[in-house]
């Protein structure tokens, strides 16, 4: 990875190169949200500010959630290899590991398809993805949309809106985060469903779709690989105390600031995978770029006291301690932050 590193500004790929512009993003997100203001009144009301990873709202003894997101450009991969069996898998996981680092308990989904065309083929196979995806996460397929829109889009974007229920005092925001927690990382499955306008960009500038890497799988098939589906996470929260917690999805470790105004220091990132270091080398993208893109290996991760770390690994196999919490705001990993 150092190698990569040292290449020169010039050489460098960028997720903004390539056509994403995370802090761009940031403000045209925060300009929307500016002008969300309105609020319902009566039964029922919203709990908490729109900027978390999942909205609330106040139902009594029980706070119920709403996540939505989509598989994104990891669908025109599908498109290339002709497989979109593992996509619905994509979009399932991305929704409701956005409420698991609430301890949110999903419970209902409903998807939504625009295309340009329809598929039946494609249909079959994204339908049996969405099947295994709320298999996986215990969670019913209540319904969905299906749009043909010829001349808005070109190709076909899926994306879903889910549901989750949780007791109110049972909810975790990140509050409870103090200097001194450890952060507990926990393996992704590769790529996961983020950074792939950068990864298809370097994959066919450099390579193809079947060019294999050192541990055996093509590059297809590694960013093909569906994004894990947390579920464990139910089951830790039960047995420890978790103060927060945090799903690496756009933006890499900026994802962190969604939880504290505290700071968090990566000293110790998990093991990195061979698609990322193929992706870097060829790519020539500092480590900075990198984690503020993927995942680079952690895919969610838990901020909780030091009692609680050994049930987190009994739990989940391959979690283990990555860094702390600080007083100094911000990211840092290895003592370089993040921006």
């Amino acid at each position: 990875m150092n190698s990569a590193s040292r290449r020169t500004l010039m050489t460098e790929h960028t997720y903004r190169e390539a056509g994403v512009d995370i802090d761009l993003e940031a403000r045209a997100v925060r300009a929307l949200i500016d002008n969300l203001t309105y609020q319902r009144t009566g039964s029922f009301p919203m709990m908490g500010a729109v900027g978390h990873f999942a909205g609330l709202i106040d139902c009594g003894p029980y706070a119920l959630a709403l996540a939505v997101d989509g598989v994104g450009t990891k669908m025109l991969v599908a498109d290339a290899l002709r497989n979109w069996r593992t996509v619905g898998i994509d979009c399932i996981a991305m929704n409701v590991n956005d409420l698991y680092v609430m301890n949110l308990e999903p419970v209902a989904f409903v998807d939504y398809i625009a295309t340009d065309a329809l598929s039946i083929e494609k249909m079959e196979q994204i339908g049996r993805g969405l099947n295994e995806g709320a298999r996986l996460a215990n969670m019913n397929i209540v319904g969905g949309e299906t749009a043909t829109l010829r001349g808005l889009v070109n190709g076909l974007d899926l994306a879903g809106t889910c549901l989750g229920v949780q007791k109110k005092e049972k909810i975790v925001t990140g509050e409870g985060i103090v200097p001194g927690d450890l952060i507990v990382g926990v393996p992704s499955s590769g790529i996961h469903s983020n950074g792939l306008t950068l990864a298809r960009r370097i994959v066919e500038e450099y390579a193809s779709y079947d060019t294999r890497l050192s541990n055996g799988k093509t590059l297809g098939e590694e960013l093909l690989t569906p994004t894990r589906i947390y579920h464990e996470v139910l089951r830790v929260t039960e047995a420890c105390t978790v103060h927060g917690m945090c799903h690496i999805t756009g933006g890499g470790l900026l994802n962190f600031r969604r939880l504290s105004d505290y700071g968090f220091s990566i000293t110790a990132p998990l093991e990195v995978p061979a698609i990322f270091r193929w992706l870097q080398e060829k790519g020539s993208i500092g480590d900075v770029e990198m984690y503020r893109t993927f995942n680079m290996g952690m895919g969610y991760a838990f901020v909780a006291p030091e009692e609680s770390v050994a049930a987190i690994r009994s739990i989940i196999p391959g979690a283990r301690v990555v860094g702390e919490v600080t007083e100094e705001p911000g990211v840092r990993l290895k003592g370089v932050e993040i921006r």
